[in-house]
């Protein structure tokens, strides 16, 4: 696949997003950045150009309708036509649904699921004339195995890969040559944990094991540069998905007995704050959480899928060896 020259990330200003903002920009990718806290987007946009490539912040909520094609005429008129479309922008709530309001319920799903619907249908509106371009979902093993006390995230995160696979199946049809694709990534070391909703007795945290950002950053760049349909990251991700495949119903049990104080940070309470639901939560914008002890900076198993054929090639040259060494013998 061509390099891209221009690339358009939602929820930009922290995380997962500022960290492949980041990522593009050492490759050379101009950068428009997408989220809600302008004053954050502009330091990140100054990270950003501080690798020599034009950054373009733009703060809006990316479940306004129409506001993300808007944001994509701009990006074209003032970056160049996009080749990259990264959907990433999310809300979450921590709280059995039995603490959550409908507006709650509603507005993570506007912004986690809706928000990536409405950035794709930007994207495609560009891309379809031109017949190419990619669009990557950041998405989450949860999109295949929910856990407890975040049902609205993970019922938008399933929403994200039963619409993804439907529009890969019409892009099909249309034989288009815009590739669509998502990354199924694990527990992330991102400020989420210290600025969403929280409904607990303590602090939320991750499920362990924990990864760095630029990890995610590094599989959704890479998935922006390869034809592949889907990406697993990390291996915790690789076993949630394929065991829920296997016994769903084990791990029902299972999360139902551990999944409550396997979100749970028992050595802080929970602070009291509003979070960033309805709106951003300044100071805390920046690419870590608070996990930098626990968390991993590479995934074995990402680079194994990632270089997967490569590996198969090698193991039947190998076995190639083997079997006329064999028959040398014999």
């Amino acid at each position: 696949m061509r390099k891209p020259k221009v690339a358009v990330i939602t929820g930009a200003s922290a995380g997962v997003g500022r960290a492949t903002a980041l990522e593009f920009a050492r490759r050379g990718v101009d950068v428009a950045m997408i989220a809600r806290d302008a004053e954050a987007l502009e330091h990140a946009a100054a990270d950003v150009r501080a690798h020599g490539v034009r950054a373009l912040p733009i703060a809006l909520d990316v479940s306004a309708a129409g506001a993300l094609d808007d944001a994509a005429a701009r990006v074209e008129a003032t970056l160049g036509p996009i080749d990259v479309w990264i959907n990433n922008a999310m809300v979450t709530a921590f709280a059995p649904l039995s603490s959550m309001s409908e507006d709650e319920f509603r507005r993570i799903t506007d912004v986690t699921y809706l928000g990536f619907v409405w950035g794709t249908m930007a994207a495609l509106k560009r891309m379809t004339p031109r017949n190419r371009g990619v669009i990557v979902q950041v998405g989450s093993a949860l999109a295949y195995r929910s856990i407890p006390l975040q049902s609205a995230y993970c019922g938008a995160k399933h929403a994200i890969r039963g619409f993804t696979d439907s529009l890969r199946c019409e892009l099909h049809h249309a034989r288009s040559r815009i590739h669509l694709t998502m990354v199924q990534m694990p527990a992330l070391n991102t400020p989420q944990f210290d600025w969403a909703r929280n409904a607990m007795p303590h602090a939320p945290r991750p499920v362990a094991p924990i990864y760095e950002p630029e990890v995610a950053a590094r599989a959704i760049w890479w998935a922006a540069t390869h034809r592949r349909r889907e990406l697993w990251v990390g291996m915790s991700s690789v076993k949630a998905i394929v065991a829920n495949a296997i016994a769903p119903g084990l791990l029902d049990a299972y999360l139902g007995r551990n999944g409550y104080q396997a979100q749970q940070d028992a050595t802080l309470p929970n602070d009291g704050r509003a979070g960033n639901l309805w709106e951003p939560v300044s100071a805390l914008h920046r690419v870590h959480g608070r996990f930098e002890s626990e968390a991993k900076r590479t995934s074995a198993s990402f680079w194994v899928d990632a270089h997967r054929g490569v590996l198969l090639g090698a193991a039947l040259a190998l076995g190639a060896c083997i079997a006329r060494g064999v028959r040398r013998r014999a």
